[in-house]
């Protein structure tokens, strides 16, 4: 089949989905046990504008708090309204592999103006990530595309390729073991961030911790609730998987699934897929390009034609041009976690279903090009994600992944393989990746209660996994959005964000059973 290489617009948001997309000393009591870290001293330096920056040192191993350190680099906005401040709101943006450096000051602006002016907004690039120390893996991103130069750019079809990419991510994982002199990649778990966290929240002098985690971020809050349960002011987690499904799996079957599988990620791309064509066939192509003449049902099965095209032959697009197959356009799930037509702020990416009709009828309406390269290689600086993923994941056997892609396409249809390679990077992953690794409980009685906010039509970590955290949490509250997207953040609603901000500031919790609405509609 031929291979696939996306327009810069489909990699950037396959990448942002990959991104965002996406745990202790077992047991917990063993925490208490072990020595207390020393709290690092945070020097700030003017750095983003308006922003100050640190760096902070903290133990690589929380089991030898006296032993080697790692470096984890901070950011912060002072609280705009100091006579007022409260005390600090740590933000996580998700991945595993997001830069709290990078989005704090790209997203800062979306914050309340009451949470802006209470609080100093306090971010960090997670141990292995950004300008945080991080794996060794290769001298440089040339040498790591050269080791992943023979695969597809989006996942493998067929025997030849999967076999190739299992082999190929096995080699990567060698790679970075054979590398790491520091003894960080056995110490890159969610549990050793959320120690880091603990250590931060010291740092800057609070007694408990206020937390704003979305997507992956959700997790990290999850985990830190549940390992520091005395130590929670408010934490607020958007967009959230079901922690045990994530980590290990409910019960033997699901245990045999891909976490994504288990999730049900691929199941919920393909919802709001189906929501999304839907929508654009009802407003037509004035509204979206892609819509075809007869509604909704004409266009699944436009949608449905170019798949099949674009797993014949490639097409290319563009003045640079670029070459698109079957792989990544069938995971076009990728491209729908944010709805709102414009970046509400300069630097943001936007990227809202109109466009996204826009593009898939460049798509259709582009000539087959038989002839042209077919792209290879991957997304850049993959252990800066792998790192934490495969920490956190139970993984089933390399052998059983041909299988559970065959899974996923017959109940997810075309995205649903995607869900399945993008962990299956992990079976190559070094076993002691996961020595820190934890797995619960999930339901510790808590200082405060939590507030978890989901969108029904959310694309990557579907809306059951929030409400089943609510439900599982011991002091959880859902928080529902009744729209489509990847993160109340991304995809803003003044109504929970009204809720957000009470909660934040005073603790107060919405009413149980409360939905509001989204601020834009896709169409």
């Amino acid at each position: 089949m031929p291979r696939p290489r996306l327009t810069s617009a489909f990699r950037l948001g396959a990448a942002a989905a990959a991104a965002l997309l996406l745990a202790g000393l077992a047991p917990a009591a063993s925490a208490a046990a072990a020595p207390a870290a020393p709290v690092p001293r945070l020097d700030w330096q003017p750095c983003a504008s308006d922003f100050e920056c640190a760096r902070a040192a903290v133990p690589t191993d929380y089991r030898d708090p006296a032993g080697r350190t790692v470096e984890l680099a901070v950011i912060r906005h002072p609280a705009t309204d100091r006579a007022h401040r409260i005390g600090s709101l740590f933000f996580n943006p998700g991945g595993p592999g997001v830069p709290g450096t990078q989005a704090l000051p790209a997203v800062y602006g979306m914050f309340p103006e009451q949470v802006r002016e209470r609080f100093d907004i306090v971010s960090f690039d997670p141990r292995g990530i950004g300008e945080s120390t991080t794996l060794g893996c290769f001298p440089d991103t040339a040498a790591e595309q050269q080791l992943l130069a023979g695969l597809p750019a989006g996942y493998p079809v067929g025997a030849a390729q999967e076999s190739a990419w299992s082999a190929t991510y096995a080699r990567f994982g060698r790679q970075c073991a054979d590398t790491d002199r520091t003894g960080l990649l056995a110490h890159l778990s969610t549990a050793d961030t959320a120690r880091d966290l603990d250590l931060l929240r010291a740092a800057v002098g609070d007694r408990r911790l206020s937390y704003l985690g979305t997507s992956y971020g959700s997790y990290l809050g999850t985990t830190y609730a549940n390992l520091f349960p005395d130590r929670v002011r408010a934490l607020v987690l958007d967009s959230a998987p079901d922690p045990v499904a994530w980590s290990t799996g409910r019960g033997p079957g699901q245990r045999a699934l891909p976490p994504f599988l288990r999730t049900g990620g691929d199941l919920a791309a393909t919802r709001t897929l189906d929501a999304f064509l839907d929508q654009c066939g009802d407003a037509g192509p004035a509204a979206c390009a892609f819509a075809a003449d007869g509604g909704p049902a004409a266009t699944r099965a436009k949608f449905d034609e170019l798949i099949d095209r674009l797993g014949r032959t490639p097409v290319t697009l563009g003045t640079a041009p670029q070459t698109v197959t079957f792989d990544q356009a069938s995971a076009v799930s990728t491209l729908l976690p944010r709805l709102y037509t414009a970046a509400p702020l300069p630097g943001v990416p936007g990227f809202g279903w109109p466009a996204l009709g826009g593009l898939l009828q460049q798509l259709w309406t582009a000539a087959p090009d038989a002839s042209a390269p077919l792209p290879t290689g991957g997304a850049l600086r993959q252990a800066q994600t792998l790192g934490t993923l495969c920490a956190d994941t139970a993984n089933p056997p390399a052998s059983s992944h041909p299988a559970a892609a065959a899974l996923a396409r017959d109940r997810a249809g075309a995205t649903g393989p995607y869900w399945v390679w993008q962990t299956q990077r992990c079976t190559g992953w070094p076993a002691e990746a996961a020595r820190d690794r934890y797995t619960g409980p999930w339901d510790r009685p808590t200082s405060a209660p939590i507030l978890v906010v989901g969108l029904t039509g959310d694309p990557a970590w579907p809306y059951e996994g929030s409400r089943t955290l609510a439900d599982t949490l011991a002091r959880g509250r859902l928080l529902t959005v009744d729209g489509y997207g990847h993160t109340a953040l991304g995809n803003p609603s003044a109504c929970a964000w009204r809720y957000e901000e009470r909660y934040l500031v005073s603790g107060a919790l919405p009413p149980a059973g409360t939905v509001c609405e989204p601020d834009r509609r896709p169409f």
